[in-house]
């Protein structure tokens, strides 16, 4: 019976003579490499999720400004004139956000909470109706948001 060195090195002096080495090197570099791109640009892809992606001061097309902080809170600035309009709290469940107006402004049929799913893009935060009876929150929410700095 032939010693595991032998068999081994037999195997691999097979494999230099028949050039197969080199084929499976190749193989290998290939996969890897393959693979290394997909991390990369799988990174790119990635969406911000959950509070990071909300907390900020954002505007949209309206030119409402509003302001989403980390402590579960907001303001609105309806008007763009650098006082809050409105202000109120948010909770999240994974891409869904429910918004409740706490204090301000306070238009007909607006008694209740927004619910919403969100997405982030770069810099680009947009949301999608689930259920909200307040019409002017509707209105602006659904516009895409862009960040806003003070001047």
């Amino acid at each position: 019976m032939a010693s595991k060195d032998a068999v081994k090195s037999s195997v691999l002096e097979e494999l230099t003579r028949s050039g197969q080495h080199r084929g499976m090197k190749k193989q290998i570099s290939v996969v890897l490499a393959t693979t290394a791109i997909t991390l990369v640009g799988g990174c790119a892809m990635f969406q911000d999720t959950g509070r990071s992606a909300l907390v900020g001061n954002w505007t949209n097309s309206m030119g409402t400004v509003w302001v989403i902080k980390a402590d579960g809170t907001f303001d609105v600035d309806l008007k763009h004139h650098g006082r809050r309009d409105a202000w109120g709290t948010y909770t999240l469940q994974g891409d869904q956000i429910t918004l409740e107006r706490t204090g301000g402004v306070k238009p007909k049929g607006c008694e209740g909470p927004g619910v919403y799913k969100f997405s982030r893009t770069d810099d680009t935060l947009q949301f999608t109706l689930v259920s909200d009876k307040c019409k002017l929150r509707q209105k602006n929410v659904l516009q895409s948001w862009k960040p806003w700095k003070k001047k």
